[in-house]
């Protein structure tokens, strides 16, 4: 009979001030960094640039269709793309480079090249529409732009040109920018060019959908993309601690399924920038397709695979349907919404091996703060999970004043994974923070053992399939239609997205919703566009300040709807 694993410690919070303590591999220590006071760690890399430099191997790292590329082998290739942008189009340190396209290869190439220069990567969202598309150019400044053909098909729809110079990916199409492989042919092989980047110098920007307006750029530095990928890290070894679990070298290269988008910091930071620091194979999905998925999981061996609910409840359900062998699946992560409780149940039993894991983070904090799974995540389906050790957490009511554990406010956050601001919105970032800690939105509440349980939200946005998607960006879209008079967007709870978009109009008679919907397509992404629109014969009802008693319209709404309130 085999030896019940004995804990090295007796807890969590132990065994995190055991590993971060002076002389271990995940060392933290106190640093005052623009005016903040945070817990930083002292082996990390100085920047990206030396992650990426330092785990080159001739290990499989990416694997898209028929392309196999190594670690060494896209190290060397991005190096390439940062000598073009250097030395053929003037990129400096500073300089923002946009990135829009499907999950190629060049994407993470390009993010390579871009973040090793002392550039900054802007990550634009595939799915933005040309006026989108122009907003974040122009609003970013980006110098040069990486596009697919279907992005370079939206730019070319922009009403007035944005002055940025364009690199073609993938393009099907002849005499439109200059190919990225004929400009890298001519170029010919060349090294990475030298940069000097400071751990605390901006590394990207990744644009955040709010409540009103246009999306807003978070800002990251090396630091705080590092102090995640680390944070994480040290949770795994925690973890194994906690269990009495000495992990073996894996016989079989680990490997993770990229599904979500990359412009997502789910996509960007938790799977390509872990992927590649614990070299782990990255297989890349073109759109998502859960039988699809189910294939690659048996033919690449695919160990781990991390998306919103929507996908993961998609392949529970590929999962019994197919007769794909899935037993090298370990992990099946969340993020970008909440799972329902039953589907955390299913994992465990859907896959044979895999274990559930989910966490609560933001764009704001490179997408960690808090962190559950296993058999923490089975008795607790419900909560987000436990803090990360760079971070802290705080529960807040109206005035300011900390919560005790078990009552819900905002969620408060700060630590070093955290942005210090929007990208060139000064007046959103002078309300931004209070003694350092981030206002969420969020309405939450910490148990007695610290774990959170997000319940509701204090700002106007809507999450459909964790996709974050703006009211006030909506309404203003449905008020361009010159029949459309007043309009108010909010959540419908939906059993596989989590949220759908629902709007109430009131407008000129005979507006069809349907022929509403389709002026939306040249607007918002199809994301972004209500599945349901409800007509008003009567103005809107508002408030005596003149606001729309948005709440009203949407308890009105569900019931018209049949939907329960979620």
């Amino acid at each position: 009979m085999a030896d019940t694993p004995t804990p090295k410690y007796a807890t969590r919070a132990e065994a995190i001030a055991a590993l971060t303590a002076p002389g271990q591999f995940y060392e933290l220590e106190q640093m005052t960094i623009r005016g903040r006071s945070l817990r930083v760690f002292k082996n990390a890399p100085a920047s990206l640039r030396e992650l990426f430099a330092d785990a080159v191997s001739d290990k499989t790292f990416i694997v898209y269709e028929t392309d196999r590329l190594t670690f060494a082998e896209a190290w060397a290739k991005a190096g390439r793309i940062g000598g073009l942008l250097v030395k053929d189009y003037g990129v400096q340190p500073g300089d923002r480079v946009a990135i829009s396209m499907r999950n190629y290869p060049e994407w993470i190439l390009a993010f390579m090249a871009v973040t090793s220069i002392g550039a900054i990567a802007v990550a634009m969202n595939a799915l933005w529409q040309p006026d989108e598309m122009a907003y974040g150019l122009s609003d970013s400044g980006a110098k040069v732009l990486f596009a697919d053909q279907e992005r370079l098909d939206r730019l070319a729809q922009v009403a007035t040109p944005v002055d940025v110079k364009v690199i073609a990916v993938r393009a099907t199409e002849s005499g439109g920018p200059a190919d990225l492989n004929t400009l890298l042919a001519a170029a010919g092989d060349v090294d990475m060019p030298p940069a000097s980047i400071a751990p605390d110098d901006d590394a990207m920007i990744f644009y955040t959908s709010g409540s009103t307006g246009h999306p807003k750029g978070v800002i990251s530095t090396h630091r705080n993309v590092l102090s995640a990928l680390f944070s994480w890290e040290l949770d795994l070894v925690v973890g194994a601690e906690l269990a009495g679990i000495t992990p073996e070298p894996p016989v079989v290269q680990p490997a993770g399924l990229l599904a979500v988008p990359l412009f997502h910091v789910t996509g960007a930071n938790a799977i390509f920038l872990q992927a590649y620091r614990a070299q782990r194979k990255l297989v890349c999905m073109y759109r998502w397709d859960p039988e699809r998925a189910a294939e690659l999981i048996e033919v690449e061996k695919i160990s781990s695979f991390t998306a919103p609910a929507a996908m993961t409840g998609d392949l529970v359900r590929a999962a019994r349907l197919t007769s794909r062998d899935l037993g090298s699946l370990l992990s099946v992560g969340g993020g970008g919404a909440p799972r329902a409780p039953e589907q955390v149940k299913q994992i465990e039993g859907a896959f044979g091996n895999a274990l559930p894991n989910t966490g609560w983070g933001m764009t704001e904090t490179n997408a960690i703060g808090t962190g559950i799974g296993g058999l923490d995540y089975l008795g607790r389906p419900a909560s987000s999970g436990r803090c990360s050790a760079v971070l802290d957490l705080k529960i807040v009511d109206e005035q300011g004043n900390s919560l005790p554990a078990g009552e819900r406010g905002e969620l408060l956050v700060r630590g070093t994974s955290v942005f210090f601001g929007y990208w060139n919105r000064p007046d959103v970032n002078a309300n931004l923070f209070e003694d350092g800690w981030f206002r969420t939105g969020d309405v939450a509440y910490l148990d007695e053992e610290g774990f959170l349980f997000i319940v509701d939200r204090i700002k106007d946005l809507i999450i459909r399939g964790g996709e974050n998607i703006g009211c006030g960006q909506v309404e203003a879209a449905l008020l361009l239609h010159p029949d459309v008079h007043e309009a108010a967007v909010y959540a419908v709870p939906d059993e596989r997205l989590g949220e759908e978009v629902g709007a109430t109009v009131h407008g000129a008679p005979g507006l069809d919703p349907e022929a509403l919907r389709t002026f939306l397509q040249a607007h918002l992404a199809r994301f972004e566009v209500p599945r349901y629109i409800l007509l008003a014969d009567q103005p809107l009802p508002r408030t005596a300040s003149g606001k729309i008693l948005k709440r009203d319209l949407r308890e009105a709404a569900l019931k018209d709807l049949g939907v329960a309130a979620g």
